[in-house]
C-alpha cells in the first residue's frame, strides 16, 4: 500500500539533504582560532601564482568593494553535519575574478588563503563553478565578523570548510596540494553528496600525488 497522502505530501515538501546532514534553521558560528580584527587601510586581496601574465594582481578594500556585485541563492553544508538551505549570498562571482585575473593555461587548482595563514585547496573547476562566490553579504546584509566579514568564499557544492572565512587571496596552482584542514585529516575533495568528510575515505586520484 502507498503512504498516507499527508505523509507523502510532507516528505515531498522537505528539502533534500546530503547524506548524514541535518537541517539547520539558524546559522551557527564555527571556526578555528580567533576572529581577526578588520583594518581597512591594511586590507589587500591578491591573486598570485600561475597567472596568465605571470604577475600578482592586488586590490585594496575600496577597490575590491567596487568590483562587480552579484547574488546567488545557495546552500551551505558544514562537515559538522548541519546544512543551511536557500541563503542569498552577495559578492564577487569567482568566475568574474578568473576574468579579472586569468590563470595560466596549465593552472589546475587553487589555494584560497585567509587570515592567520589558513588555506583551503580545490580544483579550478570547483572554484570556477557558476555558483561559487566571494561573498561580502548574506541576505542583503554585510557579513558579520564572526561569519567572515569582510570576505568569505562560498562553494555550495562542497563542504563549507572549502570556503574559508576572512579570505585574503587566491593562489593559482599547476598541481594540487593540501590546505589547512586537508593536512589534518579532512578529505581533499569534500563533496557532501558523496559524504567525502575524511582523508581515509579518499580513492586513488582524490588527493595530490606524493
Amino acid at each position: 500500500m502507498g503512504q498516507p497522502a499527508e505523509r507523502a505530501s510532507r516528505q515531498a515538501a522537505e528539502p533534500e539533504l546530503p547524506p548524514g546532514q541535518r537541517l539547520q534553521r539558524g546559522w551557527p558560528v564555527t571556526h578555528y582560532g580567533p576572529v581577526p580584527k578588520f583594518r581597512p587601510e591594511r586590507w589587500e586581496f591578491r591573486v598570485f601564482g600561475a597567472t596568465a601574465d605571470g604577475e600578482k594582481h592586488c586590490w585594496s578594500h575600496e577597490e575590491f568593494s567596487a568590483l562587480p556585485y552579484d547574488t546567488v541563492v545557495a546552500d551551505l553544508h558544514c562537515v559538522t553535519k548541519f546544512s543551511m538551505l536557500g541563503a542569498e549570498w552577495g559578492g564577487l562571482p569567482a568566475r568574474k575574478l578568473l576574468e579579472l585575473a586569468p590563470p595560466a593555461a596549465n593552472a589546475t587548482h587553487v589555494m584560497v588563503w585567509a587570515e592567520y595563514g589558513f588555506s583551503s585547496n580545490m580544483r579550478m573547476s570547483d572554484f570556477a563553478s557558476e555558483r561559487s562566490i566571494l561573498a561580502t553579504h548574506k541576505g542583503g546584509e554585510l557579513l558579520t565578523a564572526e561569519h567572515g566579514f569582510p570576505l568569505r568564499l562560498v562553494v555550495p557544492h562542497l563542504y563549507a570548510w572549502k570556503g574559508p572565512k576572512w579570505v585574503r587571496g587566491v593562489e593559482y596552482m599547476t598541481a594540487d596540494r593540501r590546505g589547512f584542514w586537508e593536512e589534518r585529516g579532512y578529505h581533499n575533495l569534500g563533496d557532501p553528496w558523496l559524504e567525502q568528510r575524511y582523508s581515509y575515505q579518499e580513492e586513488p586520484g582524490d588527493g595530490p600525488e606524493l
